[in-house]
This record gives C-alpha cells, sequence and structure tokens, in this order.
C-alpha cells in the first residue's frame, strides 16, 4: 500500500486548490446569498483539464487515473459544494457513465466534447415520486420506428439549466418492473424538452438544480445507451461513481470547516485564553481531523479498486455514507466552535451547515446506506458481475 500522491497528483491537488482559492472563495459569499450560479467557471475548469480528468486521452480527457477525481472533488467542495457536484454529475455520473456503456459512436459524438469541456452533461434519475425507490419512475419511452417518444419529468437534478446533454432513465416497458428501465442520452435542443431551476434550497445555493420535463420528446434510436432493459443496472453503476465523488467531496468539506475552525481557534479568546485551549473545543477539532482522514482512507480505497477495474459498489457505498456523515457533523461542530457568530454568515461556517445536509440524503440517503452494508455483512446481498465494467486505469 502506497498512501503517498504521486508527482502528477500532488501538482492537481495544488492546481485545483489554487484555482478554488482565486476563482471561487472571493465570490461564494455573494453568490450563495443571490443564488447564482456561476457557469464561467465550468469553462475555467475546462481550461484546467478536470471536466475530464479521469476519461482517456484517446476520449479526449486528461488520461488521469480515478483518485485524481477525488482530488478534484475534494479540492472544489473546500470551495462549495456547487462546484464538486457539476463535476460529479458531468463527470461521475454521466461521461462515465458513456464510458462504460457507450458505444464508439457515442463516445465520439457525446464523450468526447464532454471530457474537453465543450459540452456539459448531466443526469436524470430522480422524480417527483421516484428517489430511493428507482422502480417506481413514471417516465416513459415508446419505440416508433427510429425512434423514442419520451414523455415524463425529473426533479432535482444539478445543472439542469446549464447541461448540453443527458443520461435521462425511463420505462421501455412497465410490465417487467425494474427489468423495463432503459436509458437514453437526450439533448437540450431537442423539441419537446424545457427545464426549470428549483429556489429556495436549505443550501447549495450556488448551484444550479431544478426540473426537466419531456412531452413528446424524440429521442433517436442511437441515443438509447446499453440494450432495452439495461437502465437499471446502468443506473446503478452510475451511481457508483456519482457516490465516490460526493464521498471525495465531503472529505473537502471537512477540510474546510477545520480551515475555518482552526483559525477561529487561534482568533478569539474566552476566559484569558485562545479558545483552542479549552478541551471541549479541541474534542470537536480531534473529531474532524480523525474523519477526514478516515474518509480519506475509505475514499482512494474505492478509487483504487475503480483503478483495477474491479467492482466497488460496497466499498463506495460505506465511503459516501461515512464520509457525508462525517463532513455533516463537521460542520455542525464547526458552527458550535464559532458560537454565536457561527450563526451568521460573516462566517462561512454557517453555509458549510446547509450544504452538508445535502450529502447526506442524494446518491443514496444515510438510511439506505446503512441497510445496504448490513445486507452485505449478513450476507443477504451479493454483486454480480456486470457484462460491462468501468475501464481499468491504463
Amino acid at each position: 500500500m502506497n498512501f503517498e500522491y504521486n508527482d502528477e497528483q500532488a501538482l492537481l491537488r495544488k492546481t485545483v486548490r489554487d484555482f478554488t482559492d482565486k476563482e471561487i472563495m472571493p465570490y461564494i459569499g455573494e453568490w450563495d446569498a443571490k443564488g447564482y450560479f456561476n457557469k464561467d467557471l465550468m469553462k475555467k475548469l475546462a481550461d484546467l483539464g478536470v471536466m475530464g480528468v479521469c476519461i482517456p486521452e484517446k476520449y479526449g480527457g486528461s488520461g488521469m487515473d480515478y483518485n485524481s477525481l477525488a482530488i478534484v472533488c475534494e479540492e472544489l467542495e473546500r470551495g462549495d459544494t456547487a462546484f464538486r457536484t457539476a463535476v460529479s454529475v458531468h463527470t461521475g455520473l454521466n461521461s462515465m457513465s458513456l464510458l462504460q456503456w457507450g458505444t464508439e459512436e457515442q463516445k465520439q459524438k457525446y464523450l468526447v466534447p464532454q471530457a474537453k469541456g465543450e459540452k456539459i452533461g448531466a443526469f436524470g434519475l430522480t422524480e417527483p415520486g421516484a428517489g430511493s425507490d428507482v422502480a417506481a419512475l413514471q417516465s416513459t419511452a415508446k419505440r416508433e420506428d427510429d425512434y423514442y417518444i419520451l414523455n415524463g419529468q425529473k426533479t432535482w437534478i444539478s445543472l439542469c439549466d446549464t447541461a448540453d446533454h443527458f443520461l435521462v432513465f425511463a420505462y421501455t416497458d412497465k410490465s417487467k418492473k425494474h427489468h423495463g428501465i432503459s436509458a437514453f442520452i437526450v439533448e437540450r435542443a431537442m423539441e419537446g424538452f424545457s427545464s426549470k431551476a428549483t429556489k429556495g434550497k436549505l443550501g447549495i445555493r450556488a448551484g444550479n438544480t431544478g426540473e426537466l420535463f419531456f412531452d413528446q420528446v424524440k429521442v433517436p434510436k442511437e441515443n438509447l445507451v446499453g440494450k432495452e432493459g439495461e437502465g437499471f443496472k446502468i443506473a446503478m453503476a452510475a451511481l457508483d461513481n456519482g457516490r465516490f465523488t460526493v464521498a471525495a467531496g465531503a472529505c473537502g468539506q471537512i477540510m474546510a470547516c477545520l480551515e475555518a475552525s482552526v483559525e477561529y481557534c487561534h482568533e478569539r479568546q474566552t476566559f484569558g485564553k485562545e479558545i483552542g485551549r479549552h478541551q471541549l473545543v479541541q474534542q470537536m477539532i480531534a473529531k474532524m481531523e480523525a474523519g477526514l482522514q478516515m474518509s480519506r482512507l475509505l475514499v482512494f480505497r474505492a478509487g483504487e479498486l475503480k483503478n483495477k477495474g474491479v467492482r466497488n459498489t460496497r466499498e463506495t457505498s460505506l465511503a459516501k455514507w461515512q464520509a457525508c456523515d462525517f463532513a455533516n457533523q463537521a460542520a455542525d461542530d464547526a458552527v458550535q466552535i464559532h458560537g454565536a457568530y457561527g450563526y451568521s454568515n460573516e462566517y462561512p461556517v454557517e453555509r458549510y451547515l446547509r450544504n452538508s445536509k445535502a450529502p447526506v440524503i442524494y446518491e443514496g440517503t444515510r438510511e439506505i446506506h446503512t441497510i445496504m452494508q448490513a445486507e452485505y455483512v449478513l450476507g443477504y446481498r451479493k454483486d454480480k458481475p456486470l457484462n460491462k465494467m468501468l475501464p481499468a486505469w491504463e
């Protein structure tokens, strides 16, 4: 086991950290307060080569390993969850799914421009009545000649008003339940497609999240990803990649909480000494550090399995569950350390607390992951081999 970053990874971390310090940190308070998503940052991230950081060079990416994607997500979430989410959805949920399941024609048409950051990809699975219960989705895709006619609605979709391409899931045969779900690439420009942003969110206010609507959208049969009925498998494989990026981002959230809290501990004095000298404050700092180090180990273990081309649903689930819980607790403790000041936006920790709640819910609630981990240990759950695996890192 080698716990050291290689030179390429160390340079990547510094590059993304410098970007975050310069392009996100000075402005994020204002963007968050206004609910403004700065989509110009997507172009700047593309210029850094991180929108396709782990996509092979032959498909327009940077060709780095999957743990390099984790490093990008960690450093971006240190700035704000909104921008880590953008990379998670674009790269983890969409581009990596096309890399795993797409035809060569689909990769050339959609994956290459996405990996270069010329086009933005998103992911459409959740519906008003279908979250953890994926089989409850209502969207349908009916085959007519050379097209599928797509009808339905999606909600809580990141990059809803920003993305160019969407990986969308719909029933092609409801009688087969989840075995009748299929996956499609939908373009924003297709007639009958529309989107609407959601306002009034508790956190991640600087992100673009909302609804997608499909009204008799004609999707070419060439845009079917995988085979008819493979949509559920494709969605679950995509979530393995998305959960990996969410877990990595949670490490960045803990890191941000630590940095803010340590700085405040040295600034603020009570009872004649820095508050960092008080043992109960030290206890909270120590929990943050432990959470960060444990979460990173879980994330990089999952990433190394991805590098080897080994299925990692169990390991990624554990990393997502634990890292997001640690981040939520770290943000709560950071507010507590800041006292009354932590309750205002004069300091960033109130934003960290608001942002930290969503990852505990999306891409598998903590309850879903708790059940999954118990079922693995009890022998009730076993992952079957997939007919298409995420390519090993070369």
